[in-house]
């Protein structure tokens, strides 16, 4: 059967480094304050000549080089972001520019902190159907760019980021294929006020600042992320107990955990990058992917489950056979 397999990851961040302590520095808030409500001990803050794009572009540049390929192979790029460089064209195509593959498939999605989930989905379907044979698929943000530098209950929450992997088209066969095996993703409009951005194009004519009523979205992400997890699960014929691992959306860590408690999973068995990295919103899921690969814990032939829910509401799944 033909799989779309994981064959390089990437990332990057910014140049800076913005710990707790500092942030309180100017900020209406305390390294303490933060972490007991959040888990969140530092976050990467991009610089004035930092953007979406370049941070895009070295994540991606990482995962080529992982997967031992030339950029010219790549013949699709799906870049999942809130935070582009411009209204349009899309990001994808400044990615697809810088790495030299012009004339390729590339496009943006948005489905914010859900993204990365959304743009798997999306290259997956595309190569099972035979438009694409190897996909470069990106989560990058600036999401410092619309915070509220003011409001402590958003501003601390976030950083900038970059994550990305490259999928192949195989074929593979026996018990334990490679590949992303099952894929699930929602989306519900009506919280539409929960999380969002209070700015656009065709309504403020401005970017906007992210405002977010955490007590609710906190409800949401818990029952939400743990149904689909159990439907992808029971997609693929798997439990729990067949996960090696758990890469969650790094948004807070006290929605790790009870996430990880609602699917009876140990902690050992969930990555968390959110104490360094913060909330990256699209770039969070590959970028804690390629952290745990980097460091050894995630190898070739772990069950892996990523899940993420994010502005809109949308939440989403994917089971991957690394």
């Amino acid at each position: 059967m033909l799989r779309s397999v994981i064959a390089g990851t990437g990332s990057a961040l910014p140049r800076r480094a913005v710990s707790n302590a500092e942030l309180a520095e100017t900020v209406d808030t305390s390294d303490d304050w933060i972490v007991e409500r959040t888990g969140i001990r530092n976050r990467y803050i991009a610089g004035d000549d930092e953007t979406t794009a370049s941070l895009a572009t070295d994540a991606a540049r990482k995962a080529i080089d992982a997967a031992g390929i030339e950029a010219k192979s790549i013949d699709l790029i799906i870049l999942a972001t809130a935070t582009p460089n411009q209204t349009f064209p899309a990001t994808a195509t400044q990615v697809q520019d810088a790495l030299g593959c012009n004339g390729c498939i590339a496009f943006d999605v948005a489905a914010v902190c859900s993204g990365f989930l959304y743009a798997v989905g999306v290259a997956d379907a595309m190569i099972r159907a035979g438009s694409a044979k190897r996909a470069l698929v990106i989560g990058a943000e600036t999401f410092s760019r619309i915070l509220d530098w003011e409001d402590r209950t958003t501003c601390v929450l976030f950083g900038d980021g970059a994550g990305a992997i490259v999928l192949e088209g195989r074929e593979e066969a026996g018990d334990k294929p490679r590949g992303v095996l099952a894929t699930k993703l929602h989306a519900d409009g009506a919280h539409n006020q929960l999380l969002y951005v209070d700015g656009g194009p065709s309504t403020t004519r401005t970017v906007g600042h992210v405002r977010m009523k955490g007590p609710e979205v906190f409800k949401h992400a818990v029952v939400n992320l743990a149904s689909v997890l159990s439907d992808v699960l029971g997609e693929a014929g798997l439990t729990n107990n067949d996960l090696d691992w758990l890469v969650p959306h790094q948004a807070n860590a006290r929605i790790l955990d009870a996430t990880a408690r609602k699917l009876g999973m140990p902690k050992e068995k969930v990555v968390v990058t959110v104490d360094r990295h913060a909330n990256t919103s699209a770039a969070s899921v590959p970028l804690a992917l390629d952290t745990a690969i980097a460091d050894g814990r995630i190898k070739q032939g772990d069950l892996v489950m990523l899940e993420a829910m994010g502005g809109g509401f949308t939440w989403g799944a994917s089971l991957i056979r690394m």
